[in-house]
């Protein structure tokens, strides 16, 4: 990866504030529209349920923009790519306030979607590129503690605002934030010349690095557990452990107390070790998601396991640093696919767990059904370093001896 001038503390402070402001705004209008549903149905005339198809539209967005605008703005400045992100975002979102009819906001949601993979993708390597090497998970979590915030904060703020004066006003704010979030990238973010040797078709030659794919792949499986468990952990709790609804937001909120603690440790556990530190937090994951299985009979306990599920957000910034590393050349690309991945375990995860629930397994199986999927990404992260650890064997005996050096001992103990 090629690092830029590494910045001050008070100037890498700024430039992680309006990042993470952006990082905020996308979170807070992906998953507003979960505590909305009811009054977007209402107004433009179609079922909750129909309203669904909207927040798949919007994932759907993230997932197809992640790789087409890395590869579309390979040569662009990163810091003009990520005020043009901001503005298309602010669009979208305040277009989608005043969209006449329900297939008019579908579409709307789903260009919403385009610029978050790239935008979280091109700010993490931002970050990271303005800290020493020994620091870039943090600078990573940094960008990421935006999107964490807005899901203990921002989400259900801007939920209370729509609920109170419109759904409208919700994705109207959200376009605000990402407005101002361009005019602060401006401002505190530095600029930085474009690549001259940068081309769409060495950001798509990411996609054919094993290692970027296995990391992927972590990403979308070992991902999802915690997708499985946040989907559905409300009834989990009313129906199953007997929770009084009233205490649904103290829920949402210590799940996002849990996301934040996790994004801060995991940086942490990253930087000083990362490839130990991904397999013990999957390790984690497995613990918790089917520790949930149990705790969910019983409210307090219940809640205290869903902030320990939150903790599992500790993946964020591991697996976005592990793909700096394996990147090569396409960083952007390699960067922007695993918030596209994430966006893949979300929608994994709530499948999978959907479909247990409806066979008639109790709610609190979802738990079981996030411990699998940690136990997948863990089994695939372990096969991805298997790989690596080969070819590296196998690269090393076909490495040239230094010229002169013709001790075959030394080429065997390699």
């Amino acid at each position: 990866m090629s690092y830029g001038t590494v910045l001050s503390g008070k100037r890498v402070f700024f430039l992680s504030l309006a990042l993470a402001l952006g990082g905020f705004g996308i979170g807070s209008g992906e998953f507003v529209i979960m505590g909305l549903i009811s009054r977007v149905a209402s107004d433009l005339l179609v079922s909750p349920a129909d309203v669904g198809y909207a927040i798949s539209s919007y994932a759907l967005g993230v997932v197809l923009g992640a790789p087409v605008i890395s590869a579309l703005s390979a040569r662009l400045p990163r810091r003009a790519l990520l005020i043009t992100l901001m503005l298309v975002f602010a669009l979208a979102n305040v277009a989608s306030a005043f969209a006449a009819d329900f297939q008019t906001f579908v579409v709307l949601r789903f260009l919403a979607g385009l610029p978050h993979g790239a935008y979280f993708g091109v700010a993490a390597l931002v970050a990271a590129s303005a800290v020493p090497y020994h620091k870039r998970a943090r600078a990573v979590a940094r960008v990421m503690s935006g999107l964490t915030v807005a899901i203990l904060a921002g989400a259900p703020l801007a939920t209370w605002a729509g609920n109170q004066f419109g759904w409208e006003i919700a994705f109207v704010g959200v376009g605000v934030i990402a407005l101002f979030t361009a005019l602060l990238i401006w401002l505190w973010v530095p600029a930085q010349a474009a690549d001259p040797q940068a081309s769409p078709a060495r950001e798509l030659s990411a996609l054919l690095n094993q290692q970027l794919l296995f990391t992927l792949g972590v990403a979308s499986i070992g991902f999802g557990g915690m997708f499985a468990v946040f989907s559905y952990v409300m009834p989990t709790l009313t129906e199953q452990a007997g929770m009084a609804e009233q205490w649904g937001p103290l829920v949402l909120m210590v799940f996002g107390i849990g996301t934040i603690i996790g994004n801060l440790v995991g940086a942490r556990l990253a930087d000083g070790n990362l490839l130990r530190a991904i397999p013990l937090i999957l390790g984690w994951c497995v613990l918790v998601q089917g520790g949930f299985f149990f705790a969910a009979d019983h409210v307090i306990a219940g809640i205290v396991f869903v902030a320990l599920v939150g903790t599992c957000m500790a993946m964020g910034p591991a697996l976005q640093t592990r793909l700096m590393d394996v990147a090569g050349d396409g960083q952007t690309m390699a960067a922007s696919m695993n918030h596209a991945a994430f966006n893949m375990a979300n929608a994994l995860g709530a499948w999978l767990a959907g479909i247990t629930v409806k066979s008639g397994a109790v709610w609190s199986t979802t738990g079981l059904v996030g411990a699998a999927l940690a136990v997948g990404g863990l089994l695939v992260f372990l096969a991805g370093r298997r790989l690596e650890k080969h070819q590296g064997k196998v690269a090393s005996l076909h490495t040239p001896l230094p010229q002169g050096n013709t001790n075959i001992t030394t080429l065997d103990a390699r």
